[in-house]
């Protein structure tokens, strides 16, 4: 079944963001607790509940035969072979702690087929980051935007010339399995970016403010929204499995080209 995103479908995307973001924020203005999930630092609050609640009521009614993925547990199988991947805030940590360094992200893939390296197929992506401002939307047949302008195209860079966004939980530096690739990788940017939104992060290297970005072992919904945006920037992405882990790489062509071959040879 051939599937493709709707011009309607970016402006949805668009609207449930932007309505989670507002929503996220509000409630922490008014006062959260947090309850850690795996660890101190992976915590969720009733604004990750709230907001994804949101999204996928909207969805239901809106496009009621699409399938639905929720970081907080909705699922729904859809018939269209097409599902919507919510992250209702990225960077919880960061923003119960009170950064601006969070957002709302959205993704509509394919449910079939998947590319060869076992990556869904992306139609559209949108990340909205609220404090900021800053509405990333992009996807198949619609060129990546910041807030409704066209970004500039990617340029080309060798890694050394460039900052690298990336994400590595204290406790896998223990790991040398996974350590030593991120290390391999890490060391050959210009300077490295650990900020704690993967989405956030994503939205940067759309927008030229990072020059790439990896992470391994990245759900879904970490992954597909920037994802789509990157490549609607004229920019790479990869993903390729290193000691039984699967890294996610985004950014300018010629980066992506090393940090695989520094994560494969490490």
């Amino acid at each position: 079944m051939s599937v493709h995103a709707t011009n309607e479908d970016f402006s949805l995307a668009a609207s449930l963001v932007r309505d989670a973001g507002a929503l996220a924020l509000r409630m922490r203005s008014e006062g959260l607790t947090a309850t850690a999930k795996t660890t101190v630092s992976d915590v969720v609050t009733a604004a990750d509940h709230a907001a994804e609640k949101l999204v996928v009521e909207r969805i239901r009614e809106l496009r009621p035969d699409d399938g639905i993925v929720g970081e907080e547990g909705a699922s729904v199988t859809g018939t269209s072979g097409r599902s919507w991947v919510i992250d209702p805030v990225d960077g919880t940590y960061n923003f119960f702690a009170g950064s601006t360094y969070w957002c709302s992200a959205i993704a509509l893939k394919a449910d079939e087929p998947e590319s060869l390296d076992g990556d869904p197929d992306v139609l559209l992506g949108a990340i909205f980051q609220p404090q900021e401002d800053r509405l990333w939307l992009g996807g198949e047949g619609h060129p990546a935007t910041l807030n409704g302008d066209p970004v500039p195209p990617l340029e080309d860079a060798s890694l050394d010339r460039l900052s690298a966004g990336t994400y590595l939980h204290p406790t896998w530096l223990l790991r040398p399995e996974v350590a030593g690739p991120w290390t391999a990788a890490a060391s050959r940017a210009a300077t490295i970016r650990m900020l704690g939104s993967g989405s956030c992060d994503l939205g940067g290297v759309a927008s030229g403010r990072l020059g790439a970005w990896f992470q391994h072992s990245c759900p879904e919904w970490d992954w597909l929204p920037g994802k789509a945006i990157v490549r609607a920037a004229g920019g790479s992405t990869a993903v390729v499995e290193v000691n039984g882990f699967r890294w996610h790489i985004a950014g300018r062509a010629s980066a992506v080209r090393e940090i695989e071959g520094a994560l494969i040879r490490a």
